[in-house]
């Protein structure tokens, strides 16, 4: 429970192997859901059709044979969503309180004829349910278009959608940052000016609690999260450090960039180093954006670079990489063309410091490389 009149609903998936199919989740994700019990019964949006048995048993617990008089869309990705159509079906009388952009999209995930039964709210809107009132903040592409945030005046609980979410079932004790950082940057961190701007609504409200639809509710010390928030989202770096990200075919690159770390941390730097063909790409993606500089190292291949850290610096743009001090190591047996086409990529990003001189290696490191090296990392720690 929340409060003796918020009630949680939703359900820890621990068997699910990829979140959208794409990031892996060792400590599962959860569905969030909520119940508002006042003098109308309010549902703070549904979950994923994996955990739907749960969701509708925890329901139907929670309100025995009452039916509910609303039910608030915060947003329509399946994994909030897909249990819609079981609510307008099981109580036809429940209204459906959305934005106008939600119902245009609801259409698109369900046949049901909902014409009469739409409360269609816009910024500041309220509804009174009794004791509670709900203020509806509109987040658009916090991460999609029909985004909003329901914030309750009374108890001055925070209904964030995905914001403030994390990766992690609720049963696993986990140090918040670490996953919600991750899930921030893969999921929501191209649409930093988006946060920015919800984040300047949220600046005069009085929030006690924050209820994300994904990870734990968030009651203590609320102005640690939105600080991070606010880091995040506006492209600055979390950490002063060198993350090194090397994508190597046969271990020579793989020395090389390892050889850099040393020397970086000779000289004093926090350093973090990954394996791009052998790591999470979302925990690569996250230590990109937390250190204040890049190094990335890499093989070349048919004329461009090898793989893993093509998608990697393609991951990174498509997430708004920007305002970080980036370094290049290339490899090249015959034809070195890995930097290149590692600085083509970088280039369409936004206010990127070039660390020169990229270090070409010629196949394998030889004791003339080491002085590259080294006037390299004193580069890169130049202020």
């Amino acid at each position: 429970m929340i409060s003796d009149s918020i009630i949680y609903i939703g359900a820890d998936d621990k068997d699910i192997d990829l979140f959208e199919s794409q990031f892996i989740v060792p400590e599962g994700i959860s569905y969030n859901s909520y119940v508002i019990k006042d003098e109308k019964i309010v549902i703070m949006d549904t979950i994923d059709k994996r955990k739907s048995k749960e969701w509708q048993s925890n329901l139907n617990k929670c309100l025995g044979e009452i039916a509910p008089d609303y039910l608030v869309i915060s947003h329509l990705e399946p994994d909030h969503a897909y249990n819609i159509g079981y609510l307008v079906e099981k109580y036809p009388n429940m209204q459906l309180v959305g934005n106008a952009k939600t119902f245009d999209m609801l259409k698109q995930f369900f046949d049901f004829d909902i014409e009469n039964r739409q409360v269609i709210v816009k910024e500041n809107d309220t509804l009174n349910i009794g004791k509670h009132t709900l203020r509806f903040i509109m987040a658009p592409m916090v991460h999609w278009p029909e985004v909003m945030f329901t914030y309750e005046e009374t108890e001055k609980v925070l209904f964030s959608a995905d914001a403030f979410g994390k990766f992690g079932a609720l049963d696993v004790e986990a140090d918040w940052a670490c996953e919600a950082r991750r899930y921030y940057f893969n999921i929501v961190g191209k649409y930093g000016m988006q946060v920015q701007a919800v984040l300047k609504k949220l600046s005069g409200v009085d929030v006690k609690t924050i209820c994300p639809l994904h990870g734990p509710v968030l009651k203590d010390n609320l102005s640690y999260y939105i600080e991070k928030y606010d880091i995040w989202s506006s492209y600055k770096p979390e950490d002063e450090g060198t993350f090194i990200a090397y994508a190597s075919i046969h271990g020579n690159t793989k020395l090389v960039a390892e050889k850099l770390a040393e020397l970086l941390k000779e000289k004093g730097e926090k350093v973090a180093i990954a394996d791009l063909s052998r790591t999470d790409f979302a925990e690569n993606v996250e230590d990109a954006f937390r250190y204040d500089k890049l190094v990335v190292a890499a093989s070349s291949y048919n004329m461009g670079v090898f793989p893993p850290m093509e998608h990697f610096l393609l991951h990174l743009k498509g997430k708004n990489y920007q305002n970080r001090k980036v370094a290049f190591i290339e490899n090249g047996s015959w034809a070195p063309s890995a930097g290149k086409t590692m600085k083509e990529i970088v280039s369409t990003m936004k206010d990127i410091d070039i660390v020169e001189p990229m270090v070409t290696i010629k196949s394998t490191m030889k004791d003339d490389d080491l002085a590259k090296l080294n006037e390299l990392a004193t580069n890169i720690l130049k202020k």
